[in-house]
């Protein structure tokens, strides 16, 4: 990979997923920030553009779903996985309708990730 390796940032309240996956993809040398909220994450914008976020459906104050709308409607347009431990068809469906990129089940499984990751990236001409 020439230059920089891809930054993802990943939003989640469960510390234990925060720190899981920052290992896994520091695995595949990743620049890897992790945020416990939302809020947090809005607090690093525009400085801190990640080329790839993945985040957490279901969260306190504001749910990835809606972090990943209130991004759009800012023209802040970064590619977006979500993951859940809940599925809900409803949910998914919403989710593809707005334009992410994947939405994973947890527990996650690296391979599934590490695709949609690199989807995302290819997405996003990156």
């Amino acid at each position: 990979m020439a230059g920089a390796s891809p930054s993802v940032a990943v939003v989640d309240d469960d510390p234990s997923v925060l720190k899981a996956l920052r290992r896994l993809l520091r695995t595949r040398d990743f620049q890897v920030r992790t945020y416990e909220s939302a809020r947090a994450f809005l607090a690093t914008l525009p400085d801190q553009l990640p080329a790839c976020l993945v985040l957490d459906l279901q969260m306190p104050e504001m749910s990835g779903l809606e972090l990943h709308q209130h991004l759009t409607l800012k023209g802040i347009n970064i590619p977006t996985i979500i993951i859940t431990a809940h599925d809900d068809s409803e949910l998914r469906r919403r989710c593809e309708s707005v334009g992410t990129a994947a939405y994973l089940l947890k527990p996650l499984n690296d391979t599934p990730l590490f695709a949609a990751i690199a989807k995302a990236l290819a997405g996003a001409g990156r």
